[in-house]
């Protein structure tokens, strides 16, 4: 039995799951299909996220928003916000769910996880959880510099036992050497041949860097850059304004810009012909991370070739925010995904420079890592994850050793390897 039918056998028997691997196995792929295998079926799945980007990468909510948790971080803080007890209407949501799904748990701090154990006990939740993430990836964002703790140090985690799914084939490339660095980087193991290893990507940079995609730890580092290398080119400009269409009037501007900032929507796409750009999301003839050339622009259209010089005739695409809501069908009180509001823009950015945090999910071939913005455990392996093509990747020379930026959390590790 393939891993897609076992873990929708044991949700369906109402076992939770946890399914886990490194980058580039194709967890979202999983958890986009056993989404659908429920749908199918009728039954009411919340997709759920710790931040409002990973949320947007399974056309989900965030946990604060879906579970009524407002800004609070701790059921301490539920306490003195006056929000520890559930609404009637948050019970009755939960209550209605046959799968919580929550992706990316690495994000989810114990604190986090408590407060959801405590909305779903509230709420007599009888349907089952799903959580997907890699506990070597990134890890919760602790404010003020205090110390990380995981969602599986919460005494809820063991309380649910999940039944752990491990997926290990990497599908992003089949370099069986880099996906060996793959796998130590990951467990932040750095000896002589890691070093070594590392060092051979070193290279000088090309003289043309309209050819790669740069990954830097900052967003500011990254808008210059693509900023920069746009001004280089000569031509006119064309400028592409995403359109949004309320669905619910009373919808915010803050909550529109926040949503098209975490699904890597541009306000403004500017663009001029022979531009490289990334698409930012799968579709039958494109990719996530694939990159193309601007050869055209008109009023309706953007067109990009791609390296096998496939002309791709692109067009404007809509992406929403739901919310559950109550609804009268068939004479029956129901709860329904409602369309809030829908931003139509075309599926692509400048592809000169992207953040870490931002090239979630994407597989790019032509790469440059700035090392010296690596600032959190695990990140220099999700950034390192995103080569697809370890022969177009170049790293900048670190100013510090190797083994301070291959780091993870030893809590982290210790769970992993457990």
């Amino acid at each position: 039995m393939d891993i897609l039918n076992s873990v929708i056998c044991n949700l369906k028997e109402k076992k939770n799951v946890f399914l886990t691997g490194g980058a580039g196995v194709g967890k979202t792929t999983i958890t986009r299909e056993v989404i659908r295998s429920f749908m199918d079926d009728a039954k009411k799945v919340a997709k759920l996220a710790s931040t409002g980007m990973a949320a947007t990468l399974i056309d989900g909510q965030t946990l604060h928003s879906f579970l009524d948790l407002g800004i609070c971080d701790s059921i301490e803080a539920l306490e003195r916000d006056a929000k520890y007890e559930a609404k009637k209407k948050t019970k009755k949501l939960i209550a209605q769910m046959d799968l919580i799904v929550i992706d990316e748990i690495s994000m989810v701090s114990d604190a986090l996880f408590e407060m959801i154990e405590l909305r779903l006990s509230q709420a007599d939740f009888q349907g089952v959880i799903l959580v997907v993430g890699d506990f070597l990836q990134l890890p919760p964002v602790v404010r003020g510099g205090g110390e990380v703790r995981f969602a599986f140090e919460a005494k809820a985690w063991e309380r649910f036992a999940f039944i752990k799914q491990e997926l290990t084939h990497i599908y992003r490339t089949d370099d069986v050497r880099f996906i060996k660095l793959l796998g130590e980087v990951r467990r932040g193991f750095v000896d002589e041949n890691v070093h070594n290893h590392l060092n051979e990507f070193i290279k000088p940079l090309p003289e043309d860097l309209s050819e790669f995609t740069y990954l830097f730890g900052k967003n500011i580092s990254a808008s210059q850059h693509n900023k920069a290398q746009l001004d280089f080119v000569e031509g006119d400009l064309f400028v592409k304004e995403a359109q949004v269409i309320k669905h619910l009037k009373t919808s915010k501007d803050s909550e529109i810009e926040r949503f098209m900032n975490d699904a890597r929507i541009d306000k403004v796409l500017e663009l001029k012909i022979g531009v490289p750009v990334l698409f930012t999301r799968n579709s039958w003839n494109y990719f996530n991370g694939e990159r193309g050339k601007v050869v055209n622009v008109d009023a309706t259209y953007i067109y990009v070739q791609k390296s096998d010089g496939v002309i791709i005739k692109l067009d404007s695409v809509a992406q929403s925010k739901s919310v559950w809501k109550q609804k009268t069908i068939n004479k029956k009180q129901e709860m329904v995904e409602d369309e809030i509001f829908s931003v139509y823009q075309y599926p692509i950015k400048l592809a000169y420079a992207i953040t870490i945090h931002k090239s979630q999910g994407m597989s790019i071939e032509d790469l440059i890592i700035q090392t010296n913005e690596i600032f959190a455990p695990s990140q220099f392996y999700v950034a390192l994850s995103r080569s697809s093509k370890p022969s177009r990747l170049t790293l900048i020379a670190p100013s510090r050793q190797w083994h301070s930026i291959v780091y993870v959390d030893a809590k982290a590790l210790a769970f992993v390897a457990d």
